[in-house]
């Protein structure tokens, strides 16, 4: 019952979102700057579950992803701070991807024609994984309460950094921060 809820206030809360910005459309001078800092985690922890469709169907798990350090970052469509984030997670993809890093992005409470048709107003467009977390449990279970939320999971599937709020992901001062956990160097 609260997990219909919590999908149908989400719902809600993304139409009145949408709405709200086709109202009144904000220039980019008018937003605050993305942040160019991670959160360090002093103790951290195992990273909770995470498996989810991307927008073809296909199945991802983070557990896969273990000997990597993983950007796991949760956002939705109508966020003005998640869509001006987006493409500089794809810069620090291309950037690092090389040396041991991958991008997950957990879209939540969203459809995949929603995201699909936002994907294409992106340059760059993103390549790597965009999963659908429609019914928000993935995100219960990481116990995000705002978007966009990021966390960095390092090589041993510990969260070791995250983010709350909008970030230039490609900044060198965040890159700095990323480069010591990175697998290759």
């Amino acid at each position: 019952m609260f997990a219909a809820l919590r999908v149908e206030l989400m719902r809600f809360a993304r139409a009145a979102a949408l709405a709200w910005l086709a109202a009144t459309p904000a220039a980019a001078e008018d937003l605050p700057p993305l942040t160019h800092a991670l959160t360090p985690i002093a103790t951290p922890q195992p990273a909770p579950a995470l498996k989810l469709r991307d927008l073809d169907g296909k199945v991802h798990d983070l557990a896969r992803l273990k000997g990597k350090l993983v950007v796991v970052n949760f956002w939705a469509t109508w966020c003005p701070p998640c869509r001006r984030e987006m493409p500089s997670l794809e810069r620090l993809r291309q950037r690092l991807e090389n040396k041991g890093l991958a991008v997950l992005a957990v879209d939540v409470g969203e459809d995949v024609e929603t995201v699909f048709s936002f994907t294409g107003q992106l340059d760059p467009a993103p390549a790597f994984p965009l999963l659908l977390d429609q019914d928000s449990a993935v995100m219960q279970g990481w116990k995000v309460r705002g978007l966009p939320t990021t966390f960095v999971v390092d090589a041993e599937g510990r969260v070791v950094y995250r983010a709350i709020g909008g970030r230039a992901f490609d900044h060198e001062a965040v890159v700095n921060q990323l480069q010591p956990h990175l697998p290759v160097r």
